[in-house]
């Protein structure tokens, strides 16, 4: 059991990793300047470019870019675990990577994670993507033990979409997840109707801590998205949260206790039981 201060850092992320470093140095030392030891970063800090050019001149494999390294360094001169949400990573055959980076205290990186889900979708306000064109998914559940207060936390890693996924969250949640992570760039259409629902819908079936750092508000590519980056308890409840779309910072306290003591009150994990495949009956 341990208590230490989480803090989500909401951003407005263009086409230049350059001013994103910037803008990440900056929210970053807020939030370490208020005590969090625990600072996450939203999906696609690095970049947000929907040209397709832009965005391929700007990537740089895990080694080389530009992001990572800074994440890296602020890690190290905060002291501090930095969740570096996730950034766009060379990746083979043109493709790329949608990976999160976990950095240590030290600046030493502790977990990646690369997003498994792909946002393949089609809204009805027009708006239509595929990340399945553009990035590699992941294949492999996340799982980060980092040093908090006076021990350590078990973090879920995930991305975004991959909240649509209860599977993967209950996966890691039986592997001693504690606290749940899912750094987004969520529209601003599935953000209005749905980002508060699942999210805490996750922390509660879990009975874990859910810590999600957003983008927000419209971007130079011309996306919106919904921002409201949210720290949640293992009972639901909102604890912190960056209202509205505007960059900025929020801070929490987290105490893994509390993860024991509701699993304790309503033992959904330890309750469950196998069941068969459910098989079609009725009318042939």
């Amino acid at each position: 059991m341990t208590v230490f201060k989480a803090a989500v850092v909401q951003m407005r992320s263009t086409p230049d990793p350059a001013r994103n470093a910037q803008d990440m140095e900056r929210l970053v030392g807020e939030a370490a300047g208020r005590g969090a030891t625990y600072v996450q970063t939203p999906e696609m800090t690095g970049i947000l470019a929907r040209d397709r050019s832009v965005f391929q001149a700007a990537l740089r494999d895990e080694a080389d870019d530009p992001v990572v390294a800074a994440a890296r360094g602020l890690a190290a001169r905060h002291g501090i675990v930095l969740h570096l949400g996730s950034t766009a990573i060379r990746a083979p055959g043109g493709m790329a990577a949608n990976r999160s980076f976990v950095f240590g205290p030290d600046g030493a990186t502790l977990a990646t994670y690369d997003k498994i889900h792909m946002f393949d979708v089609d809204l009805d306000n027009g708006e239509s993507w595929r990340e399945s064109a553009t990035y590699a998914p992941g294949e492999r559940a996340g799982l980060a033990d980092v040093p908090a207060g006076e021990g350590t936390a078990r973090l879920g890693l995930a991305v975004c979409y991959d909240m649509r996924f209860p599977e993967l969250f209950r996966a890691q949640a039986l592997a001693g997840a504690e606290v749940l992570t899912a750094p987004a760039a969520f529209t601003r259409q599935t953000g209005e109707a749905h980002w508060h629902i699942l999210l805490r819908a996750r922390a509660i079936e879990n009975n874990s801590f859910v810590v999600a750092a957003a983008q927000g508000g419209r971007h130079e590519d011309g996306r919106e998205t919904f921002g409201h980056s949210i720290v949640i308890d293992p009972w639901g409840r909102i604890l912190a949260e960056v209202k509205g779309d505007e960059p900025g910072v929020a801070v929490a306290e987290i105490d893994t206790a509390l993860v024991a003591s509701v699993r304790a009150k309503i033992p959904n994990l330890r309750n469950r039981r196998p069941f068969a495949e459910p098989a079609v009956e009725g009318v042939p």
